[in-house]
Parts: structure tokens; sequence; C-alpha cells
């Protein structure tokens, strides 16, 4: 009876951890898959892709867990955080390429410098006003973007579904005050390997 239990507890982790924390939008991660442009397939190959990532990240060092984070769209990996020498980047990059289904890795992973409150506190607020911005533009899903702050620099992940979407979104954030750079990884709905009919 224990084991039965047990079994059925680990199939339900399982299935439930199926889709990404990163899919799961406004509205719940049920109206997330919906509106995402991608094939339910495609979802589910990159949610596993980045929970495989995570795992292997989490194996070689528990601290990657919390200090690096990961992004899977199509097939192409995203990585963004800080680590303490080059020598972990190249790791980390290293481990990213051997996950199987991978089409390409983006490694956006800085050194770790002296923490700054006022930086962090700055970071916080622009990726704050540039959500904000793009929630309220009713040219742009919102949804479908990612964004991370790191030294004033924006770097947004997602899929649009126009090209004119792409650039209203790299618009709003660079008229945010202080933003040195911004940083993008945007797909075109029409780049997708396999889109939703």
């Amino acid at each position: 009876m224990k084991n039965k239990i047990a079994l059925f507890l680990l199939i339900f982790l399982f299935i439930s951890g199926c889709v990404g924390s990163a899919s799961k939008g406004v509205f719940g991660t049920g109206v997330t898959i919906a509106l995402d442009p991608r094939s339910l397939g495609t979802q589910i190959d990159d949610s596993i892709m980045q929970k495989n990532l995570l795992a292997k990240l989490t194996l070689k060092e528990k601290k990657y867990f919390i200090s690096i984070k990961t992004q899977v769209l199509d097939g192409r990996i995203f990585l963004t955080g800080n680590v303490e020498d080059p020598e972990e980047k190249l790791q980390i990059t290293k481990l990213a390429w051997e996950i199987e289904g991978v089409r390409s890795v983006k490694n956006d992973i800085k050194i770790k410098e002296k923490f700054s409150f006022k930086r962090s506190a700055k970071d916080v607020l622009i990726t704050s006003q540039l959500k904000t911005a793009m929630i309220f533009d009713k040219n742009i899903k919102a949804s479908n973007y990612n964004i991370d702050t790191y030294k004033k620099k924006i770097y947004i992940y997602g899929i649009a579904l126009t090209s004119d979407e792409r650039k209203k979104v790299i618009e709003e954030a660079k008229k945010i005050l202080d933003v040195e750079d911004v940083i993008t990884s945007i797909l075109l709905v029409e780049d997708l390997r396999i889109q939703k009919n």
C-alpha cells in the first residue's frame, strides 16, 4: 500500500512539473499554454529541457539553483545570473549544450561583483517599469516575454507575434530612464520550428 502511494505521488509530481514555472502567466498555466504561439509539443519539450538543465546545474552546484536563471524557447537556451569566476561560466555553458534537443545557447551570465543594494533596487525598478508598460500596451502580448535587468541592462526573452510587436517592445525598453543597454532574444512566431495551427 505504501509503495502505491509513493508511486502515485511520484507520478503526480512528475506530471505536475511538466509545465515549467516560467510558462505561468498572469492568468495561470492553462491560459498561458492556450495563448502561447508555440505548439503544445514544443512547449512541453522546452519545459523538459529547462527542468533537465536546472537539475544538471543543481547537481553540479547547489548555489546555481538560485544564482542562475534559465529560459528555453523553441530549443534555444538562454542563461542569466551571476557566478564567481569565468571558469564557472564556461562549465555552465557546456552543461547547457549537453541537454538533449538544444539548438543554441546564449550565455548572459555575469561574473559576480560586490553587492550593491542601490544597483539592485534600480534593476528591479527598471524591470517593473518595462513589465507595466508592456501590460498596458495593447499591441504587445506581455505574457510572451521574460525580462531580467542587471546593472541597468535589460535582457528580454520571448516570442513576438509580429516584427512590429518586437520593435515596440524594444522601443518601450529604451524609453525607460537610466537604461544603459537593451539585449534581446525575441523570436518571431514565423521563426519557430513548429507553430500552432
